[in-house]
């Protein structure tokens, strides 16, 4: 816990405020969506124009028998390195919220994730395959 003399900007202290009353799922669930947006903040900022870019081949990082839908969110973008995230973003946070909000299974709302990461994938070797 923070000292009281600590003095966080309001919206810090929000953020603070709301993330403790959050259950540990959700709590779980803010974090790995946090780094989710951080990690695309991230590859914003790697693209060097001058350099062509060489085409990557995804990880082989096998889905586990049982795994959150958080889980997975880290495993698919581990996996995927090279895929734009703001392509994804959109649906992936729908998918997300159906699972939290909706009540939507862990194992389907994983395989839309996965179908959603290979859809991005073949998009990127198409982009990346024309000379």
């Amino acid at each position: 816990m923070l000292s009281p003399a600590v003095s966080l900007p309001k919206e810090q202290r929000r953020w603070l405020r709301l993330f403790s009353r959050l259950d540990k799922q959700r709590r779980a669930n803010l974090l790995a969506f946090a780094e989710f947006l951080y990690q695309q903040q991230e590859q914003q900022d790697w693209p060097d124009a001058s350099v062509p870019p060489q085409i990557q081949d995804p990880l082989d990082i096998p889905r586990p028998e049982q795994e959150s839908v958080v889980a997975a969110m880290r495993r698919l973008t581990k996996t995927f390195p090279m895929i734009d995230r703001d392509a994804l973003l959109d649906r992936a946070t729908s998918l997300m919220t159906s699972h939290m909000l909706q009540g939507q299974s862990a194992e389907q709302v994983i395989d839309e994730l996965e179908s959603l990461f290979d859809e991005h994938y073949q998009r990127y070797l198409n982009q990346h395959s024309q000379p």
